[in-house]
């Protein structure tokens, strides 16, 4: 029996779609899916969820669910982290705290000052959970969905190297999900690769039956003005490739579109607008416990679209599929830095995960990718070392951040971000939580 782990489960739209493409495949054979949150109410709403889909399906599966992580763990062949430490609270502070000095973000969850901070926020629960699968089910694999992506990859490539991690997005298939519809193309039939950084990767490779689509996309452009107003389609008139993150995350990589008022309008931005979103899942969990209460179905994508599910199918069957996947470079990219976390297609099959070298990506790409890499490699830095200056120079390395903001704004803002974050934060850079160490598995 395949047993699977969903850490953070209260997630639960997220999780719901997660279970809905996993209960889709009816050649898994055997499951066990264990639900873990440290919210009772919300395990009881992804608890009945899971129940509504495999009815739904038509699929047999053993479900329970647990605030006992280290009992959900236990012989766990698959982790999968959807877990937001803290709730959506932590992260409406570092939307409006740094808008009060002009420093204006859109998600602030993967990069710039909301990302470091999420990621010091974060680095605490993966090594706990690390240090309890080094014991309870060291060979199985983690998927992690939790932002900061890169971050979060990246630090558990540092504290528990002997751990098969691989972290996921589905970015990348909806941006061209959407881009097929853009230009009239089917998806059926297309072939994509794409790589760089999480939420700043490049569409290297768009083809339908061999026609290469670009070229309709440039001619879509051109005959749309309007089109013009997206910050990807900027982004991709002075870049030369497609980025494959919505305009909201990619308009943070950069210091182009929210720096200034003009800049806002002219791409049609609204700042601190996960704000919104994050109030629309709350609403979307109160509507779930109320379909359930009702007996009524729960909304759900037309189609299968996560990787964490096709990933699973393929180790378990022995089906080869493409998808794309955040590890460590090593190689994988010839112009990013070794070390850093990197995002590249992968052949999944019964042996294992095998990431796609890709050689050299587009330069222009890869000089906007290195900017997000020095924050990343700053912030991990600061918690390894526990040296509080990294914190700060890692927003320092932001370059919205700097187009804002004097380097004296940065540091007084990193204090009083601390200040506020502090029971999340590691004890070494002035919060209240614990770091632990993960030992090796015996």
């Amino acid at each position: 029996m395949t047993r699977i782990i969903f850490i953070g489960a209260g997630s639960v739209v997220f999780t719901r779609q997660l279970l809905a493409d996993l209960l889709q495949f009816d050649d898994l054979g055997p499951l066990e899916v264990v639900l873990h949150d440290i919210s009772r109410d919300r395990l009881d709403v992804a608890l009945g969820t899971a129940h509504q889909l495999a009815e739904r399906f038509g699929r047999v599966a053993a479900f329970s669910a647990t605030t006992d992580r280290r009992r959900a763990l236990e012989g766990a062949d698959f982790v999968v982290n959807v877990v937001l430490v803290g709730g959506a609270a932590p992260g409406r502070i570092d939307l409006e705290v740094p808008a009060e000095l002009g420093l204006l973000q859109t998600v602030a969850d993967t990069t710039g000052i909301g990302g470091v901070f999420r990621a010091l926020r974060t680095f605490p629960l993966l090594s706990a959970i690390a240090r309890d699968m080094a014991e309870l089910c060291p060979t199985a694999l983690f998927l992690n969905y939790t932002n900061p992506m890169a971050m979060n990859v990246g630090w558990l490539a540092a504290v528990a190297p002997w751990l098969k991690s691989y972290g996921l997005c589905h970015s990348i298939y909806w941006t061209v999900h959407d881009l097929c519809e853009l230009v009239g193309v089917p998806l059926e039939g297309t072939r994509f690769r794409a790589a760089g950084v999480n939420h700043q990767s490049w569409l290297t490779e768009w083809t339908h039956d061999g026609e290469d689509l670009y070229p309709r996309l440039r001619d879509r452009i051109a005959a749309d003005p309007e089109l013009e107003r997206r910050v990807r389609v900027e982004i991709f008139r002075r870049i030369g490739s497609y980025p494959t993150e919505n305009s909201e995350h990619s308009a943070e990589y950069t210091s182009w579109f929210l720096r200034t008022p003009e800049q806002i309008e002219r791409y049609r931005l609204v700042p601190l607008w996960h704000i919104a979103s994050d109030e629309q899942n709350l609403s979307a969990y109160e509507d779930a416990r109320a379909a359930l209460a009702e007996g009524r179905q729960l909304a759900l994508e037309d189609e299968a679209t996560e990787y964490a599910p096709q990933l699973i199918h393929s180790l378990v069957t022995g089906s080869e599929r493409e998808i794309h996947v955040n590890v460590v470079n090593d190689g994988l990219i010839d112009n990013l830095p070794a070390d850093a976390v990197v995002e590249v297609p992968a052949m999944v099959n019964g042996s294992g995960v095998t990431p796609i070298r890709m050689g050299r990506i587009p330069t222009a790409g890869a000089a906007l990718n290195r900017s997000a890499v020095s924050l990343a490699e700053l912030t991990l830095e600061a918690a390894l070392t526990g040296d509080r200056e990294k914190v700060r120079q890692a927003v320092l390395a932001d370059p919205l951040a700097t187009a804002v903001l004097t380097p004296a704004q940065i540091w007084s803002l990193c204090d009083r971000l601390t200040e506020l974050h502090a029971a999340y934060l590691p004890v070494e850079l002035g919060g209240q939580a614990e770091l632990v160490d993960v030992p090796s598995p015996r």
